[in-house]
């Protein structure tokens, strides 16, 4: 196998070969978004040596190629260039855009005219429409290939020309200085696009660029956020000891605080936690290319402190060990460990701000502990227990009220967006006729335990509602079934019942062998003389009813709804 690999200008790609996509390649299939990204990338920001990645060709001829990898990014240069060329055209610049249409279209050894990029796939329009200087003479019909190359060069050509358009509605340019300043915009932007930088891997056979492109895209694996995150730090904060490397002290430290969390922290998931609670909402896949324009040398030190100031918060708020909590903290803690167990992970963003906050002293502790308290409510009723789908709205909302929360200059303006967070999660409750549904499905069993924890939660919090002055320790006690699980199966007691709230007690482990598969009327016993309470609804019973056990859990679903988890 040989394999020739070189740096190389899309200027000179175009004008030393001639490129063909097979057709057995996937067609043309890049969307406005991809096409919007490349735009801002390359003429929006205008880099010097932008690097558009590699590109992956087998000699088909002398200079003659055929294109494995990179067709999507070549297509789009050349339909760029075309639109180019058409508006120097419409401008009356002919030379310029004859210029333009002889990296698209030039005479071959036998001097006939031959586009530099052919595609089999989507012949004759992208040759027709796209390529040719002039009208077309054929309409071809259009599959959808030939749609998306329309749509990119519809696009395409709505941003050029926006750019030309600003200049004529600019009242403060002379109308004969108009032209010129549209010519030399144009020009600006035809040389960005040439100057820009791609590694041309050449091989000599067909099956060996096709090993090459496998290779390529299977081994290992894409770079992640916080690879690309951390190659723009170290770009842009140059090391100036040969001895010590903040920037990479910086970074090691970051991820030694998420890395060595046991709430197992995701680096990128952080990153973009990070990103809402500050700047922009938008999705984790779109972050790095606004990251790359918003966060420019000068702002990358105070980027990166900011990054490993706000990882030990994150860090705290999924992680109770890790802050030093205070004891008046306990209701604080006791809401961010109650997220962990709804596993949710859209409030983050805000939780993260009013960490920030509290931390600041721009929160005090009692603001602080509503919000959080408030959340944790909202997530128990929503999430926990009718399970309702997490729109993007509300991750929308979280996100928009943790940078309100970041940009907030004092007690004051902070307070308040506590204030709106409190009324908004009001209005997303759920209504009580559904919770009160759907209350009973939550159970736990010898053979249904994976809503134990939350069973544990929501027994432990009844409890610590009807005591408040008297701190327990919850990690020590167990879930007591007061008919015993041995009755499942007779009468109708059925799993369903059994394992039902209204059908459990939070008892001390100690006492779990003492009452273990006794009927109902000795565990009484049994539990009158340790002092542990009965449910009122049981105290004067010696027999429990499945029906006693539902009207229990229909109970307990109304007090949980209109008053413990009342926002």
């Amino acid at each position: 196998m040989k394999i020739e690999s070189a740096d190389q200008d899309i200027r000179n790609l175009l004008s030393s070969a001639y490129y063909r996509i097979p057709r057995f390649q996937r067609p043309y299939s890049w969307t406005r978004e991809n096409i919007q990204d490349f735009w801002d990338d390359i003429v929006k920001d205008a880099p010097e040596n932008y690097f558009i990645g590699s590109m992956v060709a087998f000699r088909d001829g002398k200079q003659r190629f055929g294109v494995v990898d990179g067709q999507q990014r070549l297509t789009t240069i050349t339909i760029l260039l075309a639109v180019l060329r058409n508006q120097l055209n419409n401008l009356g610049l002919v030379d310029l855009a004859q210029g333009i249409q002889n990296l698209i279209e030039r005479k071959n050894i036998e001097n006939k005219p031959e586009f530099v990029l052919s595609t089999e796939s989507s012949y004759p329009f992208f040759q027709e429409h796209i390529l040719k200087f002039g009208p077309p003479e054929i309409e071809p019909e259009e599959r959808r290939e030939e749609e998306n190359l329309r749509s990119a060069f519809d696009l395409l050509n709505g941003l050029v020309s926006g750019v030309v358009e600003s200049i004529n509605a600019d009242t403060s340019v002379k109308d004969d200085e108009k032209k010129k300043l549209a010519q030399e915009k144009l020009i600006k932007i035809r040389n960005s696009v040439l100057d820009l930088k791609v590694i041309f891997v050449k091989l000599d056979d067909e099956d060996d660029a096709y090993i090459i492109f496998e290779t390529l895209n299977t081994r290992g694996k894409d770079l992640s956020l916080a690879d690309l995150v951390k190659n723009h730090v170290a770009k842009n904060l140059k090391v100036k000891s040969a001895s010590v490397d903040q920037p990479k002290i910086k970074w090691e430290k970051l991820l030694e605080t998420l890395e060595g969390s046991a709430a197992d922290l995701d680096v990128d998931t952080f990153i973009h936690h990070f990103w809402l609670s500050r700047y922009d909402y938008l999705a984790a896949k779109r972050l790095f290319k606004v990251l790359k324009r918003r966060v420019g040398k000068n702002e990358t030190r105070s980027f990166l402190d900011a990054l490993v100031t706000d990882a030990a918060l994150c860090r705290a708020v999924h992680e109770k060990a890790f802050w030093k909590w205070s004891k008046q903290d306990r209701r604080i803690v006791e809401a961010l460990v109650a997220l962990q167990l709804f596993r949710v992970q859209q409030q983050t963003p805000c939780v993260l701000s009013l960490m920030r906050c509290f931390k600041e002293t721009k929160l005090k502790r009692g603001h602080f502990e509503d919000a959080v308290v408030a959340i944790e409510k909202f997530h128990f009723l929503f999430t926990a227990v009718t399970s309702q789908r997490s729109s993007g709205g509300i991750s929308e909302m979280y996100a928009s009220l943790g940078r309100r929360l970041f940009e907030a200059q004092n007690t004051q303006a902070a307070v308040a967006v506590v204030s709106e967070l409190k009324t908004k999660l009001r209005g997303r409750v759920p209504l009580f006729d559904e919770f009160r549904a759907l209350f009973p499905t939550i159970v736990f069993t010898d053979n249904q335990t994976k809503q134990r924890n939350l069973l544990r939660y929501i027994l432990a919090r009844f409890q610590t509602d009807s005591t408040p002055s008297v701190t327990i320790d919850f990690d020590g006690m167990t879930l007591e079934h007061l008919v015993p699980q041995s009755q499942i199966g007779s009468g109708l007691f059925s799993e369903d019942i059994v394992g039902q709230a209204g059908n459990l007690l939070l008892v001390p482990s100690k006492l779990n062998q003492k009452l273990a598969d006794k009927p109902f009327k000795d565990k009484k016993k049994i539990l009158t003389g340790a002092g542990i309470s009965l449910p009122p609804e049981f105290a004067n019973l010696n027999e429990i009813t499945p029906s006693d056990i539902e009207k229990r859990t229909a109970s307990l679903a109304a007090s949980a709804y209109k008053k413990i988890w009342k926002i």
